[in-house]
């Protein structure tokens, strides 16, 4: 048996695994859908951000709630989040259903509704089915239902609440941290501009990271330090080749008072003597046997003949 919800009613669950499927008409202007979950503790927040399944991280580490790819149902699209509510943590306390929409607000978008479906059961008829409107058509987020505990059973209620602040607000509100230049992505998505998040599930999470400090004032100027004047360089002086000198031999000092060694004797030079007995030599002969001087008191001793020795005889 179907039941047919209005905003505020709930309806108990006899399911233990359940299919919430979010679908829409698409058509000229009507921008895309996007489902989301977000697991709350029962201070009404998420347990850190893991907690937040999107379509950039469409599974949470647990594994046991997950969104799945979106499909064409006949006329319109479907995208679907699937939660095994038996098996879940004791300290997940809810888990929001919630939609987001690409490029404008859910004043375009049409027949837009939840249907919830036992996900061990193939096929068969939905258990609850809510039809979403948008209260201010401003809405870009709307938590479209939740699954809350009550006791030792789970049960389903229609919320319908919208935020014009798109999937970032409502995350930043349950505590998400988001960054600066994610929350600026889904402004411009808010107010009909593209985009700037990543669509595919193996990029990285634009999502679930710390925020970043802001940036100063643009009217703050900061002081420049101040410059550092250079020191001047010396200039290489051009080199000039000197010619080669030899060092002179080290001259030995004076002996200050001792005697110095005189110059060496040299040999007297003789002069000939054309013929004519020379004394004998008072120098020693080294040696060598000297001739004998002619002795004058000889009778005999004559001198030879002068003159020239050419006569013939």
């Amino acid at each position: 048996m179907t039941h047919a919800m209005l905003k505020g009613s709930n309806v108990p669950l006899d399911a233990t695994a359940v299919r919430a499927v979010l679908r829409w008409t698409p058509g000229s202007g009507v921008p895309d859908v996007d489902a989301s979950a977000l697991l709350l503790a029962a201070d009404g927040r998420v347990r850190s951000d893991e907690d937040f399944v999107f379509y950039n991280q469409p599974r949470h580490p647990s594994g046991l709630v997950r969104r799945l790819p979106k499909k064409r149902d006949g006329d319109g699209l479907t995208d679907t989040v699937e939660a095994d509510l038996a098996a879940l943590d004791p300290s997940v306390d809810r888990v929001l259903v919630t939609a987001s929409s690409d490029g404008a607000t859910f004043g375009q978008v049409r027949d837009l509704r939840i249907l919830l479906y036992d996900a061990g059961r193939s096929g068969g008829e939905p258990l609850a089915v809510f039809d979403v409107q948008a209260e201010t058509g401003e809405e870009t987020a709307i938590i479209c239902g939740e699954l809350y505990r009550r006791a030792e059973t789970w049960k389903f209620r229609a919320v319908g609440q919208g935020y014009p602040t798109g999937l970032v607000g409502l995350a930043t509100e349950y505590g998400i941290s988001v960054d600066e230049d994610e929350a600026e992505g889904a402004d411009s998505a808010s107010s009909g501009g593209a985009r700037t998040q990543t669509r595919n599930p193996d990029e990285a999470r634009t999502h679930g990271r710390a925020a970043q400090a802001p940036a100063p004032p643009a009217s703050v100027s900061q002081p420049l330090p101040p410059a550092v004047p250079v020191a001047a360089q010396p200039q290489p002086q051009p080199q000039t080749t000197q010619p080669y000198v030899p060092p002179l031999p080290p001259v030995s000092p004076p002996s200050y008072g001792y005697p110095q060694p005189g110059p060496l004797p040299q040999p007297p030079a003789h002069q000939p003597s054309y013929g004519y007995p020379q004394p004998a030599s008072a120098e020693s002969g080294y040696g060598y046997p000297q001739p004998a001087a002619a002795h004058p008191a000889d009778p005999d001793f004559t001198l030879p003949p002068m003159g020239p020795q050419f006569i013939r005889q």
